[in-house]
């Protein structure tokens, strides 16, 4: 029978079995439990103290042996309705033995540990499991700045040490310098939706959505450098536009090509450095090459901001194309710098100038941070390329923070739009380009000259 595996319930068995079944069975059962010799009659032998905890286990096995062996006797009749009825009765003894808890320093050894070594193992993985999470979080941070780093400075090392043409390395540093920044965008606006939700104010959470590697992907090649879950997007490509546009790129950069060679290449050669010749003919050499290089420098950017950006945003379907202002109005430095290139203005606002104003960096300071990371990135792609570390795109995209003062100064001073318009026209693109051109050009091939 089941209920003989219990010492409790065989007691309390054994005294119903008593009070149904004969009193030749309760003088059996008696006979049997007095029986103490060395050998008891179920084969089990007593031991030599019988006043200890073993001797109260002892006792137990054999009240079970005894009271088994007795009902084996009974095995074929069929358990009667009084068996149930009088089972764990109110009336019965609960307690009739001394018996020791099971941490107690006598039971402790006794007992099986397996659970609470199993609970130390939960518990060791636990807590190790929230310290590994907690060092990788800060080791992905470190490793996006290790991998953000690596993508600049990789191409530096390979243009310089495989002495690369200069188109060729230009290119190569402007998409180095175009994916930094766009896993810096990446990085840290997924950093900025995870505190907003945790934030109690949730305004500006409608774009929110889960990241995919899909919406990376499609990031990486569009034509934008700051990252959001989704973008506007067109209902089609239009191949017939995308056709055309494609041609006028074609002719374009054709045209760029011939007036370099015909009018930049010729003035230039037949010109002195303009820091180590004379004045008046440097002069001369900086108006002379300032037309032509007007002409390229407005060719540059509608192939590129105008052509090459329209074309990849159709194959897209990207919806926002707004990649320029009308800069060409510009009335102050300022404004030229926040309209003429809509990608690199709105990458600089989002996680450079309004991050610093919220970590409480004044107004000024965090216009001269923004400036000061656009001349790192000018110096990249211009003297890695010529292979000259002489700081002149450097210089000159810093030297705009006072033109940005002075153009203010005088657009307030004469309220006119003309005034601050021609202003912007004579510094940045009269006088301030031609002189990079013919700077970097001398120091270039004085450098040749060395090496020859």
């Amino acid at each position: 029978m089941a209920i003989s595996e219990s010492p409790e319930i065989l007691g309390s068995t054994a005294t119903v079995i008593s009070t149904s079944h004969s009193d030749s069975d309760l003088d059996l059962l008696s006979l049997r439990r007095r029986t103490t010799n060395a050998t008891n009659g179920a084969g089990i032998r007593a031991p030599d103290n019988s006043g200890n905890g073993e001797a109260v286990d002892y006792q137990d096995r054999v009240e079970s042996a005894n009271f088994t062996s007795n009902v084996g006797e009974k095995a074929n009749e069929i358990p009667t309705s009084s068996d149930i009825r009088f089972t764990y009765r109110p009336c019965v003894p609960a307690h009739r033995r001394i018996k020791e808890s099971p941490l107690s320093s006598d039971a402790i050894f006794k007992q099986s540990h397996a659970g609470l070594f199993n609970l130390c193992v939960v518990v060791l993985v636990a807590v190790n499991s929230r310290l590994i999470i907690e060092n990788l979080m800060k080791v992905v941070v470190f490793l996006h700045v290790i991998i953000s780093t690596t993508v600049v400075l990789y191409p530096v090392i390979v243009i310089l040490r495989c002495d690369s043409a200069f188109l060729s390395g230009v290119a190569l540093m402007l998409f180095a310098c175009i994916v930094w920044l766009k896993l810096v965008s990446y990085a840290h606006t997924n950093n900025d939706m995870r505190a907003l939700a945790k934030s109690p104010e949730k305004r500006g959470a409608d774009h929110m959505h889960d990241v995919s590697f899909k919406s990376l992907v499609y990031f990486m090649v569009a034509p934008t450098l700051c990252y959001q879950p989704s973008y506007p997007r067109t209902p089609a490509v239009r191949k017939s536009w995308v056709v055309r546009q494609s041609i006028k790129l074609i002719i374009f950069t054709g045209l760029m090509g011939f007036i370099i060679e015909q009018y930049i290449n010729p003035i230039v050669q037949n010109s002195q450095h303009p820091l180590k010749g004379n004045l008046l003919y440097a002069i001369e050499r900086v108006l002379k090459l300032s037309v032509p290089n007007l002409y390229v420098w407005l060719c540059m950017f509608y192939c590129f901001f105008h052509l090459w950006l329209n074309i990849l945003a159709e194959l897209l379907r990207f919806g926002d194309r707004e990649f320029y202002k009308d800069w060409w109005n510009a009335k102050t430095v300022e404004e030229y710098w926040r309209m003429w290139n809509m990608p690199v203005h709105k990458w600089m606002v989002r996680h450079i100038y309004f991050p610093c104003l919220r970590n409480g960096i004044p107004k000024g300071v965090a216009v001269i941070i923004a400036f000061l990371v656009s001349a790192l990135f000018h110096e990249l792609c211009i003297a890695v390329p010529c292979h000259i570390f002489k700081l002149w795109a450097f210089i000159g995209i810093m030297f705009q923070v006072p033109l940005v003062l002075i153009t203010n100064y005088l657009q307030n001073k004469f309220r006119s739009s003309m005034v601050g318009n021609m202003i912007f026209w004579f510094f940045f693109c009269i006088l301030g380009q031609p002189m990079c051109v013919l700077l970097y050009y001398h120091d270039l091939m004085n450098r040749k000259g060395r090496a020859d």
